[in-house]
């Protein structure tokens, strides 16, 4: 496994990676704040690719905040998913107009692209909640598609979001909803394996990563303890799993780099272990 950060050349963040015909796509944030400025600056998403997870090779930026039209900008974490011959990138922006911060989608023939925007107007905006607790509420979208074919979206900062999507990933199916989850802040991420629903996510301040586990993707979820501390150098994580030459990896970020920090973060990668009972053994990233 190549040394941690896996990226080194720029700041990376809030990570999302599927693997296409052996290949793993990463796809990042990307952290930019100028020289003398402490806060987040994110324009676009970055996507590098792999078929070992040691050399990642960098794709041309395939996808930027204004490239949906309604958006004014603040490229904040995203998911990537397959379904239905396609490519679905879920992405949290800020709008125009709306409060709340709001969710757009675009759509690709293939991981590497081209994007565009899949609706021309926002999947999710502040107005739509039952009610807007924080100006951040729609951020860090996770999508699961289910064995039914049934696919969903969870999402959210300080209050975690529920709700199932339609068959052609333009809109909502089922009425918007919460999870209750010990000091969820951010960073979801929802997926299945071996017949347990997971839902990882950032706890806490500085950030840990959590998880809460269900027979059922509509719940009841269980609180199942802590996959590790805080990043180093880093208040915020985002978790990202993937089964991969017969392992199970968790990607995550960090502040490691030279210059890096909680505004110049930089994605690593891990082997993830899970026990006999389908918790997840603690995880020392490394």
């Amino acid at each position: 496994m190549s040394r941690n950060p896996i990226i080194r050349h720029k700041f990376t963040a809030d990570p999302t990676v599927l693997e296409h015909n052996g290949t793993v796509y990463l796809f990042t944030g990307h952290d930019e704040p100028p020289e003398g400025t402490d806060d987040y600056v994110m324009k676009d998403w970055l996507c590098f690719t792999s078929t070992e997870l040691e050399a990642w090779r960098e794709l041309p930026s395939p996808l930027k905040a204004t490239d949906f039209a309604w958006a004014s900008g603040d490229a904040y974490a995203s998911k990537v998913i397959a379904h239905g011959g396609a490519y679905y990138w879920f992405v949290a922006v800020s709008h125009r107009d709306i409060p709340g911060k709001a969710i757009g989608v675009a759509r690709a023939p293939s991981p590497g692209g081209p994007w565009q925007d899949a609706i021309g107007a926002p999947l999710i905006t502040g107005d739509m909640l039952p009610q807007l607790h924080n100006e951040k509420e729609n951020l860090d979208p996770t999508v699961f598609t289910d064995d039914d074919g049934k696919s969903y979206i969870c999402w959210g900062h300080q209050v975690c979001h529920f709700a199932q999507l339609n068959v052609t990933f333009t809109g909502l199916n089922s009425e918007i909803r919460t999870i209750d989850l010990p000091q969820f802040m951010e960073g979801s991420h929802l997926y299945k394996k071996n017949s347990w629903y997971y839902l990882m996510y950032g706890y806490g301040q500085p950030e840990q990563i959590a998880y809460a586990m269900s027979r059922s993707i509509h719940g009841p979820w269980e609180f199942r303890g802590i996959v590790c501390g805080p990043a180093y150098n880093s208040e915020t994580n985002r978790p990202a799993t993937l089964d991969f030459m017969g392992k199970s990896w968790l990607f995550y970020h960090n502040g490691a780099l030279p210059g890096g920090g909680s505004h110049r973060r930089s994605v690593c990668v891990g082997e993830l272990e899970y026990l006999p009972d389908g918790t997840i053994k603690p995880f020392n990233m490394p």
